[in-house]
């Protein structure tokens, strides 16, 4: 970091992505008063209740943290961040749109670290829907905030090549690219002198947070479409496809070499071998080349076929559209 004193600093965040820009802000020097994250929840097969990634990083780092159940209201909350006299409000994947009171107190204003090309995608889910819907490039947008969802001013942007990435491959090289980002401008945003873009609101598209039940493979899609869904769906809530009512989750697939044949129905497997689960889809196959049934670690087909017969013919319940 350039030479400047350090800022007063509340901090809001809750998913990975939003670690790496804590820790960047905090190892640059700046005072982070207060760490924001959503409540812990019940996660796991045991649903016993986890702290957040932010928060888990916030106690590594000795910073004061809160959790409050809600922010939009919360009178006590927002007298509290007064209290601090924050220079700078820093937000990164929260999960919460932001009251105006709240936006207004800090000095030097808020920003928040979005992952996508505003107007693209604004909303909870930016890099997966980005990876579902096939697009090459992503980004990181430094943006200043509004009361209305990612609909602030633009101080900068910086694209990312994520074709063939998983969500969370894609989450890592953000996030990391995310947090240079924010230190790099942090000089600019204290003197006053950072760009300020407004957004083309016409533009603007929305990326709605992901349903568990969207994971469900749909065979009636190009293999493209599912490898792509697969894609989007890795880590969480992962891809899946049922068999005998119970569901096997793909880790990984590509789109096979095998000519599409009338004589099968959509989800009918084709082949299964070391090479990979070959399943009928609309035009082509789909091959799932690393499986994961409940409760296990994620095979590649060759060892997943070991544990668990898959004959050909075999058909795969189908979501139907």
């Amino acid at each position: 970091m350039t030479e400047q004193a350090s800022l007063r600093i509340v901090y809001m965040g809750t998913p990975d992505f939003a670690c790496p820009a804590l820790r960047a802000l905090y190892e640059a020097g700046h005072e982070i008063v207060l760490v924001t994250s959503q409540p812990d929840r019940p996660s796991g097969r045991g649903k016993k209740e986890q702290p957040t990634p932010v928060k888990k990083l916030s106690l590594e780092l000795g910073l004061p943290i809160e959790q409050p159940a809600q922010i939009r209201g919360n009178s006590e909350y927002e007298e509290y961040v007064k209290s601090l006299a924050p220079d700078l409000l820093v937000v990164a994947a929260y999960g919460k749109i932001l009251p105006l009171e709240l936006l207004r107190l800090p000095r030097l204003g808020c920003v928040n670290i979005h992952a996508s090309l505003l107007p693209r995608y604004r909303g909870a889910a930016p890099i997966q829907r980005a990876i579902e819907a096939g697009d090459s490039v992503s980004g990181i947008t430094l943006m200043y905030m509004a009361e209305a969802l990612d609909a602030g001013d633009i101080i900068l942007q910086e694209t990312v090549d994520i074709t063939g990435f998983t969500a969370g491959e894609a989450t890592e090289v953000l996030s990391r690219i995310g947090a240079d980002l924010l230190i790099r401008t942090l000089p600019a945003i204290a003197d006053g002198s950072a760009g300020r873009v407004p957004q083309n609101h016409k533009d603007a598209t929305y990326a709605p947070m992901i349903e568990k039940s969207e994971g469900r493979i749909c065979f009636e899609r190009r293999p493209e479409e599912i490898v792509r869904k697969i894609l989007a769906m890795n880590p969480s809530p992962g891809a899946f496809v049922l068999l005998d009512g119970n569901p096997i989750k793909v880790r990984a697939a590509h789109v096979g070499e095998q000519k599409s044949t009338k004589d099968r129905s959509s989800g009918c497997v084709v082949s299964a071998t070391d090479a990979g689960v070959a399943v009928q889809a609309m035009d082509g196959i789909v091959v799932f080349d690393v499986l994961q049934a409940p409760g296990k670690k994620a095979l590649a087909a060759a060892e997943f076929l070991r544990g668990r017969r898959i004959m050909p013919g075999t058909i795969f319940e189908n979501e139907g559209k």
